[in-house]
């Protein structure tokens, strides 16, 4: 297994997320949203683990482009159905580490602790 940077590619988040993880030499594969999609298990998967609410961005500007009535989500399906046809809507970076942990935003501290102070 190895470490995987889910996000969009012209993101300044990903650009720093990118950044520290080759200043700090640590090795991942990007998966990007808007070329590959992200299948509705993976998303489930997710939400299993952290809830749809974590997931889904709702201070960027896709979500404040939606019509009312599609940011209102009754559940954890309808939330993957949004977060499929709009990608742009998941928080990001999104990093599922070879351990398996799921970390979600940008935090270099977290990162230094998760990758170099405990490597994995």
């Amino acid at each position: 297994m190895e470490n995987v940077i889910y996000g969009i590619k012209n993101c300044d988040t990903m650009k720093k997320t990118f950044a520290w993880f080759a200043g700090a030499s640590v090795g991942y594969r990007f998966h990007d949203y808007k070329k590959s999609g992200i299948g509705a298990a993976t998303l489930a998967s997710w939400c299993a683990r952290l809830g749809w609410e974590a997931l889904i961005n709702t201070r960027g500007t896709t979500w404040r482009r939606l019509a009312p009535e599609q940011r209102v989500l009754a559940d954890t399906a309808a939330a993957i159905a949004l977060m499929q046809a709009q990608p742009s809507l998941i928080r990001r970076p999104l990093i599922e580490t070879v351990s398996g942990e799921l970390i979600i935003g940008f935090d270099a501290q977290r990162l230094a602790a998760i990758f170099v102070e405990n490597p994995q």
